[in-house]
């Protein structure tokens, strides 16, 4: 008896998603709920479990192909027996040797390895034993290669030595040009999508601020190793402009509002996205209800985002609503920008890499850690005096956190 596999609802608005990788391959046993099949949707990868305990019978799509929502996409067959080699004539088998050789280390199988990943892999020409898997049953991701080269544990693939003869024709040889053409992921054709809506439909503007970022470099400096000892997690910088957003918020609610229709949509809740990198690209999971969290449930909130980012975990309802938008493209060395609106949202504010910088102080120059801060906003919603001021909020919430601690 075979039991039909259906692609599952894949959250509001969303209609179909494409076959990222094949968990399982036909012939082999399946358990009830086990994976069998990753999508890749608009926004993350969602895993489809079999039904029912069998063997996969048969995949009726292939990596890459687009799934809608309720197609047929594989079938279980219960009670059946999983695919074998059969064993081998008692007069072919063969004589055991003398002595066992050493057990080589275990590697992934190249063939199922997620194309995605294999092309990483083969771009830097790297080992795949030598990258720790983090998906299910230690399968690759992206992520974890990525983390792997950034951590410098990554080894190259081994190689036979050429002969003297072949390095000599291989250096007097033309360098080759290559072309790749690689069909763009989901997650990609959506962003370009999105970023060319935002700015076709909002009358967007940006204007932009600076901050010393001494009194914030000094509280953590000062509280760090107690902030994480007590509550498990660092204290960094995004749990500051949270609250620094989050206050300003409420001075200028206009920058957390949103336009539907002929209406304008305000609300007294702080749901702020937050961008984080993903093997795929940029995502911005959802901090809820910011403006009743502490620092520390900030920061283990935005760290688990990231971790789950690149781990390809993240839930879609965890990516839908937010009222406005903090991306901090300073971790990648960024001096400036002009972020783009998320829509419907009005508001996105940009932070940067902090440089030491020289400023005037009651009439002295000094040097401080300086960042750029970018308020990009709906031009049709948002006055130029209203930006303006969220941004100064912003700024003076950073250079006195205690006004944090005492709504000013």
């Amino acid at each position: 008896m075979a039991t039909d596999v259906i692609v599952p609802a894949l959250g509001e608005s969303i209609t179909e998603a494409s076959v990222g990788q094949w968990l399982k391959q036909p012939g082999e046993a399946v358990a009830a709920d086990e994976a069998i099949v990753a999508l890749e949707t608009d926004k993350v990868a969602v895993e489809v479990p079999s039904p029912v305990a069998g063997v996969l019978g048969e995949q009726l799509f292939q990596t890459g192909d687009t799934v809608t929502v309720g197609a047929l996409i594989a079938r279980i067959v219960e009670g059946g027996v999983p695919a074998a080699a059969a064993p081998l004539p008692a007069a072919a088998a063969p004589v055991p040797p003398a002595a066992a050789p050493a057990p080589a280390a275990e590697t992934p199988a190249y063939d199922a390895i997620s194309p995605a990943v294999r092309g990483l892999l083969d771009t830097y020409n790297l080992d795949p034993a030598s990258v720790g898997g983090s998906g299910k049953d230690g399968r690759l991701t992206k992520g974890d290669v990525l983390a792997a080269i950034e951590a410098g544990t990554a080894r190259l693939k081994s190689a036979a030595t050429p002969a003297p003869a072949a390095v000599a024709a291989a250096a007097a040889a033309p360098a080759e040009r290559r072309e790749e053409r690689v069909k763009m992921t989901r997650l990609r054709q959506t962003i370009a999508r999105r970023l060319k809506e935002a700015q076709n439909s909002a009358a967007m503007l940006t204007t932009f601020n600076d901050v010393d970022m001494t009194a914030v470099i000094e509280a953590r400096a000062k509280y760090k190793d107690m902030f994480e000892k007590k509550h498990g997690i660092r204290l960094g910088f995004m749990s500051f402009f949270a609250k620094a957003v989050v206050l300003a918020l409420k001075d200028v609610p206009s920058v957390g509002a949103a336009i539907e229709g002929d209406e304008i949509i305000y609300k007294d809740y702080a749901d702020l996205g937050v961008a984080v990198s993903s093997p795929g690209g940029l995502v911005v999971p959802i901090l809820r209800n910011a403006q009743a969290k502490s620092f520390a449930q900030i920061e283990k909130d935005i760290a688990d985002f990231g971790d789950r980012a690149r781990k390809g975990t993240l839930k879609i309802d965890e990516l839908q609503g937010g009222n406005f938008t903090i991306s901090n493209g300073g971790v990648f060395g960024s001096l400036l920008s002009t972020p783009i609106l998320n829509p419907p949202q009005s508001g996105v504010l940009g932070l940067h890499r902090v440089e030491d910088r020289p400023v005037v102080k009651n009439g002295q120059i000094v040097i401080r850690p300086m960042m750029y801060l970018a308020l990009s906003y709906d031009h049709r919603l948002i006055d130029g005096r209203e930006a303006v001021t969220f941004l100064v909020r912003v700024k003076e919430a950073i250079e006195d956190p205690a006004r944090l601690l005492i709504d000013l």
